[in-house]
C-alpha cells in the first residue's frame, strides 16, 4: 500500500489511543466493522469517505488531519471549547504548560 494510507493509519491509530478507545469501540462509534479500523490503521485498505467522515466525527479530528496531517479551524475550535471550561487561574497554568512545552521542543533545534 501507499505511503499516504499508512501515514493516515498511524494517525488513526494514535488519535484513537488518545481517547483511549478500542479499534471495536471506534468501530461502533464510526458506524463501521473493527476490521476496517484495523486495516486502516495498517495501512491495509484505504478507507471511502463516507468510513473517514464517520470516523473524523468519533475521533473528534478534521478529515485534514486525518489525511493530511494539517490541523483545521475544527481542531483548533475543539481545544478552544476545552479551554473555555477553565477558570482564569487554569487557563493561566495551561498557558504556562504550553510555553514550557514549546521552549522544550526549541532547545534540541537550535
Amino acid at each position: 500500500m501507499s505511503t499516504t494510507i499508512q501515514q493516515i493509519g498511524k494517525r488513526l491509530c494514535a488519535r484513537r489511543n488518545q481517547m483511549n478507545l478500542t479499534q471495536e469501540q471506534l468501530a461502533e462509534r464510526a458506524n463501521v466493522t473493527a476490521q476496517t479500523i484495523s486495516y486502516a490503521e495498517l495501512g491495509k485498505k484505504a478507507m471511502r469517505a463516507d468510513t473517514i467522515i464517520g470516523v473524523c466525527n468519533a475521533l473528534k479530528i478534521s478529515a485534514d488531519y486525518l489525511l493530511f496531517g494539517e490541523m483545521a479551524p475544527k481542531d483548533f475550535s475543539a481545544l478552544e471549547q476545552k479551554l473555555s471550561q477553565l477558570s482564569p487561574g487554569q487557563y493561566r497554568c495551561i498557558e504556562n504548560v504550553i510555553d514550557n512545552f514549546i521552549t522544550a521542543l526549541n532547545v534540541g533545534t537550535e
